[in-house]
């Protein structure tokens, strides 16, 4: 009788254990699903697997919430630093050498026969999100006439896009003021996901971590 009792008793602690085992196990993988991986354009929130389609050691490549034109993407560095001299060698040289490599495909993948690529380092060069970023534009004949209105259009972006660049009179200083993430909402969280997963196939040594 005493040892089927024991018996009993270690049969049921073992089947206790193993619905534990598994419940926890479930749990974690639940957690795990869950879980999104992020970064910070500014201050801005851009979760990776919705619009990061390339990472490097310092760099990500993001696609564009309002683009100029098709296959207009950023880069910028993970460090959320606003100027290119905030940054440190490594990263600046992370962050074009990611820019050159993306470039040229985006300009096969999209048969484009040319590139915009821009920065504007500061507030008074035209900035509006403090955080270094470059844009990569491809390009095709006539596909904005004249031709240097794109510049034009990169700068109404930044002031449709991102910020709101304000002249305070009372210090003779220029005041950064940016709107809420609901405010600067054009493409539907779909559409550049959808786009953000096409690039990441373009870039197979590259692969941000979406999880």
């Amino acid at each position: 009788m005493v040892w089927f009792t024991y018996l009993r008793f270690r049969c049921i602690h073992h089947i206790a254990r193993r619905v534990w085992s598994s419940r926890a196990l479930s749990t974690a993988k639940s957690a795990r699903s869950n879980a999104t991986a992020y970064s910070y354009f500014g201050k801005f929130k851009i979760t990776h697997r919705d619009q990061v389609f390339f990472a490097s050691k310092h760099s990500l490549g993001i696609v564009n919430l309002k683009p100029i034109v098709p296959g207009h993407v950023l880069v910028i560095p993970k460090r959320v630093k606003p100027r290119l001299k905030d940054l440190t060698t490594d990263e600046v040289t992370d962050l074009y050498l990611s820019v050159n490599k993306i470039g040229p495909i985006l300009e096969q993948h999209y048969r484009a026969t040319a590139l915009n690529i821009a920065t504007q380092d500061g507030i008074d060069a035209g900035q509006s999100v403090p955080h270094v970023h470059v844009h990569i534009l491809p390009r095709r004949p006539r596909d904005i006439e004249p031709n240097d209105k794109v510049y034009d259009e990169i700068e109404n972006w930044n002031s449709k896009s991102d910020a709101l660049v304000s002249q305070n009179k009372d210090h003779n200083t220029n005041k950064l003021q940016v709107p809420a993430d609901e405010e600067r909402r054009a493409r539907s969280m779909e559409e550049m996901a959808s786009e953000a997963s096409e690039l990441r196939g373009l870039f197979p040594e590259n692969q941000p971590d979406i999880d």
